[in-house]
């Protein structure tokens, strides 16, 4: 199955292609650059396809992530279809699909594609994800995504979704799902965290119990920070694989200390699934400017995973950022990007 048609290569580029796009491009779709320096590059489109208004760039950018899918790395496939689902752009959506089609994919990729159709809020992509959830030769995590992405789609689209009042998020990104509405009574953390843990309920319910708790960790010296963050790390022990990888996404998006001993651990845990690992990874490199750190992720430079080993390269790379206070993990400066 061959990749939704894409704009002319760097050589015969229209002119609309500016030499930014044409240089990321570049970085990001070749396999003898740096892993560290394609994600960087990554990032600089990402934020390019995500602007607001749209630009003559937008439609360029998400062609150019698109265009990296051919590459070997599953690890980088899936921070694509991540980036392609937080543009925020219905361009996305026919390359996503194509990924969650092809069973020759990496299963972790393929998640991250569902997933991205979710926050684009996708309807004309319900009946294959409905699909792909109740296929019962389908890869569990997913089976598991699909079922959220759906529960997100028509939840966006709903009218009690619509009602809803949210608490305002410290965070930009387009999550799996909303945190749990505001009420009069506002949910404590043990109730949160009995809901987070509580695998009678859907994923989704307990998704947005995570992020509630993750909104209520930030910013890191507000009360709640650390007994929410502590709550979290409780997830650590669900029987699924991709809510505990969710919970290192989160780590790694509130990058408190608090999470440090967790996510060491479950880094360290050889019998944990590769996906949760690599989340791990990554989420210790954005507390890179913490002692120790660096060092607990040089241990791992030579893990019989590959994907957890690409995933301590690209950690290391953003130690580096946080220890040099840069403003935005990207290979251009953002405000020359706009």
């Amino acid at each position: 199955m061959s990749l939704p048609a894409i704009s002319p290569s760097n050589d015969a580029a229209p002119a609309i292609l500016n030499t930014t796009v044409i240089s990321l491009r570049k970085t990001l779709t070749s396999e003898t650059e740096p892993l560290a320096k394609r994600f960087r590059a990554l990032f600089s489109l990402k934020h390019l396809a995500a602007q607001k208004p749209a630009t003559p760039q937008t439609v360029p950018a998400i062609e150019a992530i698109a265009a990296a899918f051919t590459s070997s790395s599953a690890l980088l496939k899936h921070e694509l279809a991540y980036c392609l689902g937080q543009s925020g752009r219905d361009e996305a959506v026919p390359f996503l699909r194509h990924v969650i089609e092809d069973r020759g994919e990496d299963a972790m990729c393929r998640h991250e594609a569902a997933e991205a159709l979710g926050a684009l809020g996708d309807q004309d992509s319900l009946d294959l994800l409905r699909q792909r959830r109740d296929d019962p030769e389908e890869e569990v995590v997913v089976k598991e995504t699909c079922d959220i992405a759906i529960e997100r789609i028509e939840w966006e689209h709903s009218e009690a979704g619509k009602l809803e009042k949210l608490r305002q998020s410290d965070f930009a990104s387009i999550d799996p799902a909303p945190p749990l509405a505001e009420s009069a009574t506002a949910p404590s953390i043990p109730d949160l965290q009995n809901t987070l843990l509580d695998t009678s309920r859907p994923l989704f319910a307990r998704y947005r119990a995570m992020f509630a708790l993750r909104d209520l960790s930030s910013p890191p010296d507000t009360p709640t920070a650390v007994p929410a963050i502590q709550a979290l790390a409780r997830g650590f022990s669900d029987p699924s694989a991709l809510f505990r990888h969710e919970i290192a996404f989160v780590f790694g998006q509130l990058s408190h200390p608090a999470s440090i001993p967790s996510l060491v651990e479950t880094l360290s845990d050889v019998k944990e699934a590769s996906m949760v690992r690599h989340e791990a990874a990554e989420a210790l490199g954005s507390l890179g400017d913490e002692d120790g750190v660096e060092e607990i992720l040089r241990k791992f430079l030579d893990d019989p995973e590959q994907v957890v080993r690409d995933s301590v390269v690209v950690a290391l790379d953003m130690a580096e950022f946080e220890r040099n206070g840069e403003m935005e993990y990207a290979t251009i400066p953002i405000q020359a990007a706009a």
